[in-house]
C-alpha cells in the first residue's frame, strides 16, 4: 500500500503560515504540463495561498522536458519572495509525466530522500539515443525504479498515460490526480476538481481521468505499487474459438494446432503460442503448421537441465524469420482496418471526419522480382542488363493516396497476393536461408549447447526491407562467418554473443569489424 501522507519539511524557524512550498513539473511538449501548472497554481489560490509559476523550457530528450516550476505561500498580508527556478536538494515536490524524466530530475539532484515527494507516471517514451540503435537500446526501466524508491521521500508511480488514454484526455488529469491522491499539498479533492472545471474545455474526459488517478495513488482503485499481476498463462489455451473467429474449418485446424502448443513443455508453451499467432496471421493455418514441425526439431534437442533455451530462441526466431517483411506485408498491413483506427486515434482525428492518408514507397528492382514467381524472377536477376533497365523504371520514390479508391484497391491487390507467396521468389529465398540458419544453429547445438542458441539468437540482426534489409543481412553474415575461427573454444558462444551484440550497437558496423579482427588472431589455437 502507499505510505501515510507525510507533512512537508519547513524550513528551520519557519511557521506553517511562512512555509514556501516549492513544486517542480517535468513534461515534454504535447503532455499538457502548462496547463497542469495553471490548475495546480489555480487550486493554490482558490485555498488562499499566494502561488508563482514559472517555466524552463527544454529540448525533450536532449536537454529534458519543460520544467514547470510553482512556489505557493500561504497568504497572510505580506508578500513572500519567491524563486524563478529549482534548486537542487530544494524541492518538495516533483511531477514528472515520463518514467524516464523522473530519473533526469534525479540525476539533477531535484530529489531528496529526506524532503522529495516523487510522483511520476511509469510508461516509457523512448529516447533518441534509444532509438537509434539497431538492438534493443532501451534503458532499464527497472533501474530507474529501484534509485526512485532510494532517493524519493515518498516514490508513487502508474501508468498515468494509460489511463489518460482510456478516458480521452491529457496526461495532465492523471498527474493532477495523482497530486491530489496523494495528500501532499493540504488542499481538498473539491479544489482540484473545481480547477479542471474552471477550464471548459474537456471538462468531462478530464475529470473523469482525475479520479481514476487519485483513486490509484490512494490505493483504492488497483494493486499496491510495486505487485505485478501475473502476464503470462500457465498454459495456452486450446479452446480458442473465445478470440478467434471464422469459417469452422479454419477454426478446427486453429485448435488442432493449439493443441500441438499445449503438449509441449511448460516453458516453451508462452513463446511458441505467440509466434504461432504471428505466423498464422502472416500466412495462413498450414504456414503455422510448417512452424511447430520446425521447432519440434529443436524441443527434440532439448531439456530441463538447460531450461529449454534452445526451444525458446527457436520458437521466437523461427516466427520472426517466418515472417519476413515484403511487399506484400507491408500492403497488407496498410490497408487492415485496424491501422486506420490507429491512425485516427494517433492524429485525435474525430468520427465522421475526413482523414487523408499518404503512403509512400520506394521499390527496388530486388523487391520487384521478390512478388514474381520464382522462375521469371531469376530469370531477371540473373541477367544485369534486363535487371538494370527494369531498376531505372521501378527504382523511385512513390506517394500513395490510400483514402482514396485508387490507392486503396493498389495496395490491397498487392497484399491479395498472399495467397500465392509460396511460389513466389521472395519467399523461395527466406526459406532457403532459414533452413540455412536454423540447421546450422541445432547441428551446433548437439555438440555445444550455448553456441546452438548464440546462433539462434543471431537471428535479431535480420529485420526490415528494402536497403535495411540487405544491410541487416550482411551483418548476419559477418557474424556467423566467425564460427570458422572459434569453433572448438570453450567461449564460443560468448564470441558469437559479443559480435552479435557489437553489429547490433553500431549501424556502421565499426564496432563489428573490431571484434572480427580479435576473432582472426585467435587463429586454430584452442582456448
Amino acid at each position: 500500500m502507499l505510505e501515510q501522507a507525510l507533512p512537508l519539511r519547513p524550513k528551520a524557524g519557519a511557521s506553517d503560515d511562512e512555509r514556501v512550498i516549492k513544486l517542480a513539473v517535468l513534461a515534454v511538449g504535447g503532455q499538457g504540463g502548462g496547463v497542469l501548472a495553471d490548475w495546480i497554481t489555480d487550486v493554490a489560490e482558490r485555498n488562499g495561498y499566494i502561488a508563482q509559476s514559472t517555466s524552463v523550457a527544454g529540448v525533450a530528450q536532449r536537454t529534458g522536458a519543460t520544467i514547470y516550476y510553482i512556489e505557493m505561500a500561504r497568504d497572510t498580508g505580506r508578500l513572500p519572495v519567491f524563486a524563478l527556478s529549482p534548486s537542487q536538494g530544494d524541492v518538495d515536490i516533483l511531477i514528472a509525466a515520463e518514467l524516464m524524466e523522473a530519473g533526469r530530475a534525479i540525476m539533477r539532484g531535484f530529489v531528496t530522500p529526506e524532503r522529495t515527494t516523487l510522483i511520476t507516471s511509469s510508461h516509457r517514451i523512448a529516447a533518441v539515443s534509444e532509438k537509434i540503435e539497431p538492438g534493443d537500446g532501451r534503458a532499464s526501466s527497472e533501474k530507474v525504479h529501484a534509485t526512485a524508491e532510494a532517493a524519493a521521500k515518498r516514490f508513487i508511480a502508474f501508468d498515468m498515460e494509460k489511463i489518460a488514454a482510456e478516458n480521452g484526455t491529457m496526461i495532465s488529469a492523471s498527474l493532477l490526480g495523482a497530486l491530489a491522491g496523494s495528500d501532499t499539498l493540504p488542499f481538498t479533492r473539491e479544489s482540484y476538481e473545481q480547477a479542471i472545471g474552471a477550464g471548459g474545455r474537456g471538462v468531462k474526459p478530464s475529470l473523469a481521468a482525475f479520479g481514476a488517478a487519485y483513486d490509484r495513488a490512494r490505493g483504492l482503485a488497483a494493486a499496491p505499487v510495486g505487485e505485478k499481476a501475473a502476464t503470462k498463462p500457465a498454459a495456452f489455451e486450446t479452446k480458442s474459438t473465445a478470440k478467434v473467429s471464422g469459417p469452422e474449418t479454419l477454426l478446427k485446424g486453429w485448435q488442432e494446432l493449439a493443441a500441438r502448443v499445449a503438449a509441449l513443455p511448460e516453458p516453451v508453451r508462452d513463446m511458441t503460442g505467440r509466434g504461432l499467432k504471428k505466423v498464422v496471421d502472416f500466412q495462413d493455418i498450414a504456414y503455422g503448421g510448417e512452424y511447430l514441425d520446425r521447432l519440434d526439431r529443436a524441443v527434440a534437442l532439448d531439456n530441463a537441465k538447460h531450461g529449454y533455451a534452445l526451444s525458446i530462441a527457436a520458437a521466437k526466431h523461427l516466427a520472426n524469420a517466418m515472417c519476413y517483411d515484403d511487399m506484400i506485408r507491408v500492403a497488407d498491413l496498410k490497408t487492415r482496418s485496424t491501422r486506420d483506427k490507429r491512425v485516427r486515434k494517433e492524429v485525435g482525428a474525430k468520427e465522421g471526419s475526413v482523414l487523408q492518408v499518404t503512403e509512400y514507397f520506394h521499390p527496388r528492382i530486388e523487391e520487384f522480382c521478390g512478388t514474381l514467381p520464382a522462375g521469371l524472377g531469376s530469370y531477371i536477376e540473373s541477367r544485369p542488363k534486363l535487371a538494370a533497365f527494369l531498376d531505372r523504371r521501378i527504382n523511385r520514390g512513390r506517394h500513395i493516396r490510400t483514402d482514396g479508391f485508387s490507392g486503396f484497391a493498389m495496395l490491397w491487390f498487392i497484399g491479395g497476393l498472399r495467397r500465392w507467396r509460396r511460389r513466389l521468389l521472395r519467399h523461395r529465398i527466406e526459406v532457403e536461408h532459414l533452413e540455412r540458419w536454423y540447421e546450422l544453429a541445432l547441428a551446433h547445438a548437439r555438440e555445444n549447447y550455448a553456441l546452438g542458441v548464440e546462433i539462434l539468437n543471431c537471428r535479431r540482426l535480420i529485420k526490415g526491407y528494402s536497403d535495411t534489409h540487405a544491410r541487416a543481412q550482411s551483418k548476419f553474415d559477418r557474424v556467423l562467418s566467425a564460427l570458422a575461427m572459434i569453433e572448438g573454444r570453450e567461449d564460443a558462444a560468448d564470441w558469437i554473443r559479443r559480435l552479435r551484440e557489437a553489429a547490433l550497437k553500431d549501424e556502421k558496423g565499426d564496432m563489428l569489424d573490431g571484434a572480427l579482427k580479435t576473432v582472426a588472431t585467435f587463429g586454430d589455437s584452442p582456448a
